[in-house]
């Protein structure tokens, strides 16, 4: 028995409706969202410590596990299998890498992602897509999403030629952001909107950027977030070492605790 086969016979043991278990046979499709959230996130983190051979496993096979109860759920109600799932992701790599299985010539990644948008532009004539922004999806994080969007225009030629571009447009949202904040002369939803319209702009120039500079916006984000937490957190350890609480130090007290965290991080 391999181990697809051995996981697919678990999975269809923990959904009997008899014998099973309590709580895998009453999942559904609403409540499996977050655990596939869950183990998504998961896994990349374990993607950024791949050295951590059992972990990187442990949460592959989680996200697996996800892919397995669908299909076993999709099975149970008659309407397609794992190995449907599994043949259709098949044929649509075979299909998309005529370079590979066919006789059409792509010598570097560019052309590849070139050609593969093409194919699926075929392809989405039969589907109701008629824009070559259809298929992102809604639910993406806001940076990813910006990214995956500003890709797909990419593809059919809207694009700067350079990082130039999003870096001049970066420095134009940012004048802009500034104006409006100066402007803005209370809390008024009015007000709000505006600043969080030109704010949203900004942000979607910078994600443009690191996709200019090959970068991935959310890893950025998070990486930065990291590490202010890190030393947010030795700030934190600094204040109580001097048997101090941050709401009652003064800013400047918390600055040099600040500059000592960066030095040693």
């Amino acid at each position: 028995m391999t181990g697809i086969e051995r996981l697919h016979s678990i999975m269809v043991r923990l959904r009997d409706p008899e014998k099973g278990c309590p709580w895998d046979r009453v999942q559904t499709l609403e409540s499996l969202k977050p655990c596939l959230l869950e183990e998504t996130y998961e896994l990349l983190a374990a993607m950024d410590r791949p050295e951590d051979r059992e972990n990187y496993i442990e949460e592959l096979g989680d996200v697996l596990l996800q892919v397995m109860f669908q299909s076993v759920m999709a099975e149970q109600a008659g309407a397609f299998s794992f190995d449907d799932v599994a043949n259709a992701i098949s044929d649509k790599l075979v299909h998309r890498h005529p370079h590979v299985f066919g006789d059409v010539k792509a010598d570097d990644p560019a052309t590849v992602l070139r050609n593969w948008e093409q194919i699926k532009q075929l392809e989405h004539r039969k589907e109701s897509r008629h824009s070559a922004l259809d298929g992102v999806p809604g639910t993406l994080p806001g940076l990813l999403k910006a990214q995956r969007t500003q890709e797909k225009a990419a593809r059919v030629g809207f694009d700067w030629k350079d990082a130039d571009g999003p870096l001049a447009k970066i420095r134009e949202e940012l004048a802009e952001l500034e104006s409006e904040v100066a402007r803005r002369k209370s809390d008024d939803p009015a007000d709000s909107g505006r600043v969080k319209e030109e704010l949203g702009d900004l942000l979607f120039s910078v994600a443009n950027l690191a996709r200019h500079l090959k970068v991935d916006a959310e890893s950025a984000v998070e990486l930065s977030t990291s590490k202010f937490s890190r030393r947010f957190r030795t700030v934190e350890a600094g204040a109580k070492a001097r048997s101090k609480s941050l709401k009652d130090m003064s800013l400047e007290e918390m600055d040099a605790l600040w500059d000592q965290a960066k030095s040693s991080s």
